[in-house]
């Protein structure tokens, strides 16, 4: 385990973006090949991408992977209930295979209606997890092959996480305060490889920026379970109803490309092994596209 995952640190390098992402639609296969060319180009190393129902992340990587010639791919995340766990470990370890070094496999238990729409118990969110990963390795006709590729599991909360490092390489919480970030590196220590998604709004209007960002947290704390997680970490009820300017400015990075560098470096010093920009879900590819290439250069200085 420790080989995969000392080996994925250096691949992945401290810093990653993911395509702009929508509900709505998928951008055509020559736009994702030419943006991962350019993001490439601009000098990231690694590149995530989402994962809904209606869309195979496995079959998007592998296209971007012939498409680039160093690129790291993670999936952040691939949604369980979209294929069965033999059958995703036979596409990541495919993959692996052609690509060595360059696939990560980030999976997530989703939301109950994500099950319910293929006809699926959701159950219980720990439970379910465990048994998918468990399954992971259940013998396959043919077998699936014998290539070594990181596996780690979308974890928001505290027993996912602990989960998490007990049966995954890692774990990738998403869009929480550094605050959280040093208490999952405590939980999963030193062995455990930790990514961390940051929702970020790059504007240089720096007012203009913190409405969106305050937008975008304001509906995450209407979510209870969210909100938990949130007061866990020492924020007041009064701070939390209000959306106050710490919260805001601890869980999404906004302004300009210095902005989000410094919030990614902070991330890094409170025992994340990797950050990877989040961009607006919903934003416009093309667009997204071309901040994430801007913001390429301020990103390095953290490599």
């Amino acid at each position: 385990m420790a080989t995969v995952v000392d080996a994925a640190r250096d691949a992945l390098g401290p810093v990653g973006v993911s395509l702009p992402g929508s509900l709505n639609s998928t951008p055509h296969t020559d736009l994702q090949r030419d943006a991962v060319h350019r993001l490439e180009g601009a000098g990231h190393r690694t590149v995530w991408t989402n994962e809904v129902l209606g869309k195979d992340a496995f079959v998007q990587i592998g296209i971007l992977l012939a498409a680039t010639e160093r690129m790291v791919f993670g999936t952040c995340i691939a949604n369980i209930w979209a294929r069965p766990a033999q059958t995703m470990h036979a596409a990541a370890a495919q993959l692996a295979e052609a690509y060595p070094g360059r696939v990560v496999a980030g999976l997530g238990v989703g939301y109950p209606e994500q099950a319910a729409s293929v006809g699926m118990e959701f159950g219980r969110p720990l439970a379910t997890m465990h048994d998918y990963v468990k399954r992971i390795d259940s013998p396959s006709w043919p077998p699936a092959p014998d290539t070594a590729y990181l596996r780690i599991i979308a974890a928001n909360g505290p027993k996912m996480l602990a989960l998490a490092g007990e049966i995954a390489d890692g774990a990738m919480p998403a869009t929480l305060p550094p605050k959280f970030t040093a208490q999952a590196r405590e939980v999963l220590g030193p062995e455990k490889l930790l990514v961390v998604g940051l929702s970020t709004i790059l504007d240089a209007d720096r007012g203009r920026a913190k409405v969106a960002a305050r937008e975008q947290v304001s509906g995450r704390l209407g979510v209870p379970s969210y909100a938990a997680t949130i007061a866990s970490l020492g924020y007041s009820e009064q701070d939390i109803g209000e959306v106050a300017d710490p919260i805001v400015d601890a869980i999404v990075a906004h302004g300009d490309s210095s902005s989000i560098a410094a919030a990614v470096h902070e991330h890094l010093k409170a025992g994340a092994d990797h950050v990877t920009i989040l961009p607006p879900l919903g934003s416009d590819f093309s667009t997204g596209v071309d901040e994430l290439e801007r913001l390429a250069h301020a990103l390095s200085e953290l490599a």
